[in-house]
């Protein structure tokens, strides 16, 4: 062989090596989307738990364009409040999170702090008159109100929406939060176990443990959020780094909350079962804030209230020296991820902006069959071993078919009535009736609204024991 035609053959031997590394495929590109939830934070269902146990954040990932050949990679990590979760999120270990109105203005402190932000980019669930969070005492306890717990040692997760809603109550009542109470840190589990042993006075939580200890039998709901008359709200909040370079990421995420949010209205029933298998929290409970007329309202649009909550949050944090940095709300808020998403859905966010209607309880009650027309009269009960809950026009209904029931040898899962006042939906068995002569019944959480509202109307004020005796007596004496 020639030296010429050596020399060709190694350079066709070259071409083909180097043809042959170009024609290797390159290795895909894996993108990180980490998730902070709160499970046990059932307001946060839509924008975590049920996102995560449905697959729903898979099926609206992008996967064509600059996305065609990524690999995802979903982490997911729960915690029972908002502070640890921030702090992950700063550290970067985090990129999306679900939180209340206080602790979601500490998480964008927390971030200018360090140069960067993130940012408020929908909301899952708030009320509009602050209802959700609520303190408790021991079912033993003599305090009926917030007044009768001056000089007493009361237990709040420190940076909660709870403890901002304390703070706020304490404040209106012209009381020093440092002197004329004591203020002690502990998380709902520690909380609920100083409640048993009668180790605290009262308990300030937030959602759902003002219902779910209360419910669970050891302790007894004497205030309401809704009180206060400031807006609460839960939501969604990224690191506005994550989101710039991923926006098609955050919202196919959003896409996946609104998903979660159309299931849970179309049966409530059924997905407060699945609160309750993963969580523990009892599906009573959930079903009271994602029912039909529930505690809190789930809601993707980012109203005006919320930016009021938000702010709220931050002038209380300021004026009691909780933060010693200031947060520009309209800055901190952007709805350009949850509108687009909206969009992709076919869902007009306009028109659930202008909205402030509950999911609805409508039809005939189900023992009368007459209409179901004043919500703050409506009663429902949760019979055993049946997947709806019956609907009830009025408390006396209920109360009458709660007689019947029992002649049937039904078990009964839970009673629900509302405050007359603010309509927040109410454990039946926990609640004050006010009784007028003709036996009309109305339903209050504190003793003190029930007395008034009796004094107003001629009525008499009493409770659910001696509701359900008069009842028993009335069946048995019936032929």
């Amino acid at each position: 062989m020639t030296r010429a035609l050596r020399a060709l053959v190694v350079l066709t031997l070259l071409a083909a090596v180097v043809a042959g590394l170009s024609c290797k495929p390159e290795a895909k590109q894996t993108i990180r989307i980490a998730i902070g939830t709160q499970d046990t934070t059932i307001n946060c269902a839509t924008g975590g738990l049920l996102i995560r146990e449905l697959e729903l954040l898979e099926k609206h990932l992008p996967r064509d364009g600059k996305y065609k050949d990524v690999t995802y990679e979903i982490e997911w990590k729960d915690f029972t409040s908002g502070p640890p979760l921030t702090t992950e999120m700063v550290a970067e270990k985090l990129d999306i999170g679900a939180m209340a109105d206080f602790p979601g203005v500490l998480n964008g402190v927390a971030f200018q702090k360090q140069g960067s932000r993130s940012r408020f980019i929908a909301t899952l669930s708030g009320s509009a008159l602050g209802s959700g969070n609520g303190i408790v005492v021991p079912s033993g306890s003599p305090a009926q109100g917030l007044k009768d717990l001056r000089g007493k040692q009361i237990s709040v997760p420190f940076g909660s929406s709870a403890h901002g809603m304390l703070l706020r109550a304490i404040r209106d009542l012209g009381w020093d939060p440092d002197k004329d109470v004591t203020l002690v840190s502990q998380s709902p589990e520690v909380g609920g176990s100083s409640l048993k042993a009668n180790k605290i006075d009262a308990r300030a939580d937030f959602v759902p443990f003002a219902e779910l200890f209360p419910f669970r039998g050891f302790a007894r709901k004497i205030y309401d959020g809704s009180s206060v008359k400031v807006p609460t709200a839960h939501g969604v909040l990224v690191r506005e780094a994550y989101a710039e370079k991923y926006p098609e990421i955050v919202v196919a995420f959003l896409k996946a909350a609104l998903e979660a949010d159309r299931l849970f209205a179309e049966e409530p029933e059924k997905y407060s079962e699945l609160i309750e298998k993963v969580t523990g929290v009892d599906a009573e409970v959930a079903y009271m804030f994602h029912g039909p007329l529930g505690i809190q309202t789930r809601d993707f649009t980012i109203k005006p209230e919320v930016r009021r909550a938000l702010q709220v949050a931050v002038d209380t944090l300021t004026l009691l020296k909780r933060t010693d940095t200031t947060l520009d709300v309209g800055a901190f808020v952007d709805d350009r991820y949850i509108r687009r998403a909206a969009a992709e859905l076919g869902l007009d966010y306009e028109a659930r902006l202008a909205s402030y209607a509950k999911l609805p309880l409508s039809g005939k009650d189900a023992l009368s069959g007459e209409p179901i027309a004043e919500p703050t009269l409506v009663a429902q009960i949760w019979v055993a071993g049946e997947p709806k809950v019956r609907a009830y026009a009025s408390p006396g209904t209920a109360l009458a078919a709660l007689g019947q029931l029992a002649i049937e040898g039904k078990e009964i899962r839970a009673v629900f009535v509302h405050d007359r006042a603010s309509g927040v939906k109410l454990l039946a068995d926990r609640a004050w009736y006010a009784r007028r002569p003709d036996g009309g019944l109305s339903a209050f959480l504190a003793k003190e609204d029930a007395e008034r509202w009796a004094a107003e109307n001629g009525a008499a004020v009493v409770d659910f024991a001696t509701l359900r005796a008069e009842r028993a007596k009335l069946t048995a004496a019936a032929p």
